[in-house]
């Protein structure tokens, strides 16, 4: 009986509103159902981060395509953007604040011989930075050396301090791991005393590596070595309370295979560092000249 009134009632409700019964229906159950697939959604985007921790929303959309077709879900990039912005789930950028490089010391300095250049496959330059982690026992520091053209990870080291010995175990790492002949590659740096010491230039000549570093000390000459670095600081490690070495040393094992194999990279036509590496695949070059845009820029303000 009660179920006989709430239809008459819904009827009622119905004509006051000029709809039929089956528009209310239909009304609720489209509301139902977009409820439940923005839940799935959110589900997939907290289970990527889960490993990715500070992956950016173009990287979040891309992986999860897939996995949202097979689940028959449409959902545009503009909605998808509008839902992490919803959820508080767009990450914001960190600003820098600590030093680590130091170029006003006596050694060696050398031209900047990436100017113009732009690799055509792996092995050809690899970039090198130095950036710092913040742990309870103090700052920890990384150097990282990155292939420039499938923008692998293939050298790292984690030390409590900034000697020129600690950047060297990246470029051994990333020497002895290298199954390609290296006398075409460029070693491209900024001119800290690390990269400049009698010890790291005589590894480089050692392998008929040529050297080049940055000139006028601004990031845009070794613009691909930073963003780099951010990625893995801000988008893996910073994402977690760092205790100590150890645990830092751990992290950032988990964060470069991480990186290398699973992150798509939008440089790489979304495919993984790893995969362009390992294959030697040609994709179509995204690389800014940064160069030529800065000169662009001052011929506008002359």
């Amino acid at each position: 009986m009660k179920q006989v009134h709430s239809i008459i009632n819904l009827s009622r409700m119905c004509w006051l509103f000029g709809i039929t019964r089956q528009s209310y229906y239909k009304h609720f159950g489209s509301t139902n159902l977009k409820q439940k697939q923005t839940e799935i959604v959110l589900e997939l985007v907290h289970s990527l981060r889960s490993t990715h921790p500070k992956l950016g929303g173009r990287k979040l959309y891309y992986m999860l395509k897939d996995n949202l077709q097979e689940q028959n879900i449409k959902v545009g990039r503009d909605v998808f953007f509008d839902l992490l912005r919803e959820n508080n789930l767009l990450i914001r950028k960190r600003k820098r604040k600590h030093i680590t490089t130091w170029s006003g010391h006596p050694f060696r300095k050398y031209s900047n011989l990436t100017r113009d250049f732009v690799p055509q496959k792996i092995n050809q330059l690899w970039v090198s930075d130095i950036t710092y982690l913040k742990t309870n026992q103090g700052y920890l520091y990384l150097s990282l050396i990155t292939d420039a053209y499938s923008r692998k990870l293939v050298g790292y080291d984690l030390s409590n301090n900034l000697e020129a010995v600690n950047a060297l175990q990246a470029l051994k790492m990333a020497i002895k791991h290298s199954t390609d002949s290296l006398t075409e590659l460029i070693h491209h740096s900024d001119r800290g005393i690390q990269y400049c010491s009698h010890e790291y230039v005589a590894l480089l000549n050692k392998n008929g590596i040529r050297i080049s570093m940055t000139e006028k000390g601004d990031p845009l000459e070794n613009a691909i070595a930073e963003r780099i670095n951010g990625i893995i600081k801000n988008e893996y490690l910073l994402n977690n309370a760092i205790i100590d070495k150890q645990h830092a040393k751990q992290l950032l094992e988990k964060t470069v295979i991480a990186y290398n194999n699973h992150r798509p990279h939008l440089s790489c036509q979304m495919k993984t560092p790893g995969y362009v590496h390992e294959n030697q695949i040609e994709t179509q070059r995204l690389w800014k000249n940064y160069y030529k845009k800065k000169e662009t820029v001052n011929l506008l303000q002359d």
